[in-house]
């Protein structure tokens, strides 16, 4: 697989929340940086970024991201996203790196 398809694999799981179905796109030593203020935190291994998902998820249930544009360069890829929750929305883009067919990290930018 390559990563652009590995990460179509893991956004379609993410925009159904799936948590499962995210791990599983996901090596076991994955990274995920979020945009919590001012620096993002950053979340190691399996079980640190499947306890962010599930926060994330809980948090906005009603949040859906809408991917504007998607490229990449070998193990990169690169989404422009746009997210709506209730009372308001922000754009930010993701960085994947892919390794082995799965995503190994993903870190996430927001405009300010």
């Amino acid at each position: 697989m390559n990563a652009l398809a590995a990460v179509e694999r893991f956004n379609a799981a993410f925009d159904a929340k799936d948590v499962d179905a995210i791990m599983r796109a996901m090596t076991a030593d994955c990274v995920f940086e979020d945009t919590a203020p001012p620096g993002g935190q950053r979340h190691v291994g399996a079980a640190a970024v499947r306890a962010a998902w599930e926060r994330l998820f809980a948090g906005s249930p009603d949040a859906r991201f809408t991917a504007e544009e998607t490229f990449h360069a070998g193990d990169r890829v690169v989404v422009l996203w746009h997210y709506r929750y209730t009372g308001g929305h922000v754009r930010g883009v993701d960085v994947f790196t892919v390794r082995d067919g799965l995503v190994a990290e993903k870190r996430a930018y927001v405009k300010g």
